[in-house]
């Protein structure tokens, strides 16, 4: 009779524990409206592990670890990202375990494999219990796969969902039911693979919006509209250089003024050439990790909308994303990341996406690293050494560098001893200086040497997202740049959130002043600068008019010709959140056709023509 009762004994010792350790820590609490039955299917749950069970003991392990994996994890996800767990973090779990170490790599390593090893071990159907346990077991997840509207449809009509806002989701909740209604929402909103109709319908809808292209030349910075009449023109392909370069958590620290910085961190060259462009700024895909998504949109120009590595699993086809479309016209395509070259399935990504070459980790010299990231000054000087030849021969060349120094937790190497002290309590805060200080000094010697090496070629650099700054954005916070629940950001904060430094550097004329700029649409930015007139799949994304739309997971916001920003999260919407909203569905419809269905809308290229023989 009392080892029936264990079960009940557990989950309520490990449920008071976990939630304190998620309260107390990381500033998460379920609401206590919703802490009763949170803690009634949490005890379900033990007792169907409880009845699957062969020793005792083993289950007490089993129960504890999996409960720390839902109540801490997600109130560890949540301090870090803003956000809970969802069911496509299982695809970047291996990512993680390849950028962690030390006590951090085996913190998040052994418990999942402790689960994994003790559920097999322990497994048994000795008891009638048992089977009727199996028997919910799998019920329930043949609802969730097959038929997740059944689950979906009464609970979020009584509870509600948030698209946007999963910490609110997780907190009214609880942790057992927000994971299994956002599982069941995973099978119900997979991506749809869309037949011919569908997908051309849509297409023809981006490329009628397209023909408006971006803002009208009188809205925009000089620099810019003369980059968008170069086709009226320039009517000839133009190849030069182009030196893309993305800047791990590259951001400016100065914008936090509670910080108070003896020194600046970022680098006077770099600020001096930023103002010439007019401090113009990148959109980012993602705030504090998920690189890849914002690789992806940066050279295939088309919007990450969901919170999933694009790289993993919607990348599936061959695409002429740029560096296809430029191998095609003679380039030698290159990208360089001195990582181990699966992460995020860069390997196959990179092929996909049309580059020849993909220098990883093992294809440079480690002579210069900060714990096991390579410096930036290094990565630069080995990569221009690696195509000189190519610069030399006058080949042109796609030079594509993701650089791995910045990456939170900010470490520096002897010969990089800090420089920035701040009084600041969040540790972060000075480490993210002393790393910009030198981040923005190297990237400074690179560029005034391709300068001097390649003065008509084209350099893009900019970060992939702002960096980690402590848990619940607490460096953000204390100098009010951001707000420590993403539920209660303003238009303003949410553009903040997504803002990094961009510079375009278009050869001997210098640096373009492009304002706030998505980076799904630089792609078709660079291809105007080389009088690129074939058509491609950046004319589906081109800017509709008067606004630059930025979608985020579950919602998405406009920043208009005067900057103001236009916040789209639920309906009713605005008529321009209407508008782009539309724009979005059809962008979305043709992105799935594109880079994981059958490719209708994939462009016909026409040969040139070649001279006739005399």
């Amino acid at each position: 009779m009392l080892l029936k009762l264990l079960p009940l004994l557990s989950t309520t010792v490990l449920y008071a524990l976990y939630y304190l350790i998620s309260a107390l820590k990381f500033d998460v609490q379920i609401l206590p409206a919703s802490v009763p039955y949170d803690y009634l299917l949490q005890l379900v749950a033990a007792y169907v592990l409880y009845a699957l069970s062969k020793r005792v003991w083993i289950f007490l392990v089993i129960h504890a670890l999996l409960m720390g994996l839902l109540y801490v994890g997600n109130a560890v996800k949540i301090s870090f990202f803003g956000g809970p767990i969802m069911p496509d973090d299982i695809f970047a779990l291996q990512s993680l375990l390849l950028i962690l170490d030390g006590w951090r790599f085996f913190a998040a390593a052994i418990p999942l494999a402790a689960i994994a090893s003790l559920i097999l071990f322990n497994f048994s159907m000795r008891h009638w219990s048992a089977y009727l346990a199996s028997l919910v077991v799998i019920l329930l997840g043949i609802t969730v796969v097959y038929k997740p509207d059944a689950i979906l449809g009464p609970l979020d009509g009584y509870f509600g969902n948030s698209v946007w806002d999963q910490r609110s989701n997780y907190v009214w909740r609880g942790a057992t039911l927000y994971t299994l209604l956002e599982n069941a929402r995973y099978f119900a909103a997979a991506d749809v693979i869309p037949d011919a109709d569908m997908a051309q319908q849509a297409a023809d809808k981006l490329l009628a919006a397209g023909r408006f292209g971006f803002l009208p030349v009188t809205t925009l910075p000089a620099s810019l509209a003369v980059v968008q009449q170069k086709e009226a023109v320039d009517t000839a392909f133009t190849p030069r250089n182009i030196h893309i370069v993305l800047l791990e958590s590259f951001w400016d620290p100065n914008e936090l003024k509670k910080a108070k910085y003896k020194q600046n961190p970022l680098s006077p060259e770099f600020r001096e050439l930023w103002k010439s462009a007019g401090y113009s700024h990148a959109l980012a895909p993602v705030f504090g990790g998920f690189t890849a998504n914002s690789e992806f949109e940066v050279l295939c120009g088309f919007p990450v909308v969901k919170n999933a590595v694009k790289f993993e699993r919607q990348l599936l086809n061959d695409v002429p994303c740029l560096p296809h479309l430029l191998a095609e016209k003679g380039y030698r395509t290159i990208a360089s990341h001195p990582n181990v070259p699966v992460f995020w399935n860069r390997a196959n990504a990179y092929k996909r996406m049309g580059f020849q070459t993909y220098w990883s980790l093992q294809d440079f010299v480690q002579d210069d690293m900060n714990r096991e990231f390579m410096s930036d000054s290094t990565l630069y000087r080995q990569v221009l050494e690696k195509i000189s030849g190519s610069l030399d021969a006058k080949q042109p060349v796609l030079d594509y560098i993701v650089t791995y120094f910045g990456h939170w937790n900010y470490p520096l190497s002897e010969s990089r001893p800090d420089k920035i002290s701040s009084p600041s309590t969040v540790e972060e805060v000075p480490a993210y200086a002393n790393t910009i200080y030198y981040k923005s000094r190297e990237l400074m010697t690179f560029i005034h040497e391709l300068r001097k090496r390649d003065p008509e070629g084209i350099i893009v650099v900019f970060g992939d997202h702002l960096p980690f700054l402590g848990e619940n954005f607490a460096g953000y916070v204390e100098s009010g740049i951001l707000t420590a629940n993403r539920s209660d950001f303003t238009p303003t904060m949410f553009k903040t959130y997504v803002s990094t430094p961009m510079l375009i550097i278009d050869g001997k004329r210098g640096p373009l002043k492009i304002g706030s700029l998505p980076l799904f649409q630089v792609p078709k930015l660079l291809l105007n600068l080389l009088n690129f007139n074939d058509p491609s799949i950046m004319d589906y994304t081109a800017p509709l008019p008067n606004m630059r739309v930025r979608p985020l997971p579950g919602l998405h916001f406009n920043v208009s010709a005067d900057g103001t920003v236009d916040m789209c999260k639920e309906p009713p919407y605005s008529e321009t959140c209407q508008l782009s909203a539309r724009w979005l569905d059809d962008v979305s419809i043709v992105s799935n056709d594109l880079f994981m269905g059958r490719q209708f809308t994939r462009p016909k290229y026409i040969p040139e023509k070649q001279p006739e023989p005399i």
